[in-house]
């Protein structure tokens, strides 16, 4: 039983496919990781994190399978991957094996199939969009890219994610029209919109179903943790599976 102000995305997907995203509340961590917080890399109690773990493994049909998230573009299969895998995406066919990625800005994107046989999840920060996660969680998908759904989870806003130079070089270099979503904020600054990146990034991977989208995690202290908010901070999880 999933807890009342946990996340659960707004599309079409199939009915066997289930997700939730999990927000602040919930858990039994304090101060800045207060409640749920999921990330056993912080500076939080990690009997706090394995309590907090337990709480959403009672959500789930099976133990989900962690990533060692690197902000990078590989994709594994939990069905076949070795524990804990250097990936920061996850796509498998495989009934009750549960996809998750921890995030606390970065975006999590979902993904299923219109068919109901496969799902995917993608930890999509500027580092990994721009290296292709997407991109590559689309293709891991093996299916028509106009029968994948996505949802866009919770991530740091446009009016909160100020960047360099260097972040809309990396995106403009693969696509000349991203400059949308990037505004001039301050000299050598701009504000970038992941959430238009992302929009971008499925349509050049050919997913035309898109949803989500509009969250802030940084403002939204209530409901997120947020990295670019308190560096100490805790992790939501986005998990997806198939029934």
């Amino acid at each position: 039983m999933s807890h009342a102000s946990w996340i659960t995305p707004e599309w079409p997907a199939p009915g066997n496919v289930h997700a939730f995203f999990t927000t602040r509340a919930g858990g039994v961590s304090e101060g800045e990781y207060a409640s749920l917080n999921l990330g056993m890399n912080g500076g939080d109690d990690p009997q706090h994190v394995a309590r907090n773990r337990a709480i959403v493994r009672e959500a789930l049909p099976a133990d989900p399978f962690f990533l060692a998230q690197v902000h990078g573009a590989v994709v594994v299969d939990p069905a076949t991957a070795p524990e804990r895998p250097r990936a920061d995406a996850a796509v498998t066919a495989s009934a009750r094996s549960v996809c998750v990625v921890l995030t606390a800005d970065c975006m999590p994107v979902f993904l299923c199939n219109a068919s109901g046989t496969r799902v995917g999840l993608a930890h999509a920060g500027w580092r990994g969009m721009a290296a292709g996660v997407i991109e590559n969680a689309v293709a891991a998908m093996n299916e028509a890219p106009g029968r994948v759904l996505a949802w866009m989870g919770p991530a740091i806003g446009p009016d909160a994610f100020e960047v360099g130079p260097e972040v809309r070089e990396a995106f403009l270099s693969a696509d000349s029209q991203a400059d949308v979503a990037f505004r001039a904020h301050r000299p050598g600054k701009y504000m970038a919109d992941l959430y238009t990146l992302a929009r971008r990034r499925l349509a050049r991977a050919g997913v035309a179903s898109v949803h989500g989208g509009g969250f802030c995690t940084y403002h939204d202290r209530d409901r997120f943790f947020s990295y670019r908010r308190v560096k100490e901070s805790g992790r939501m999880g986005a998990f997806i599976w198939l029934e």
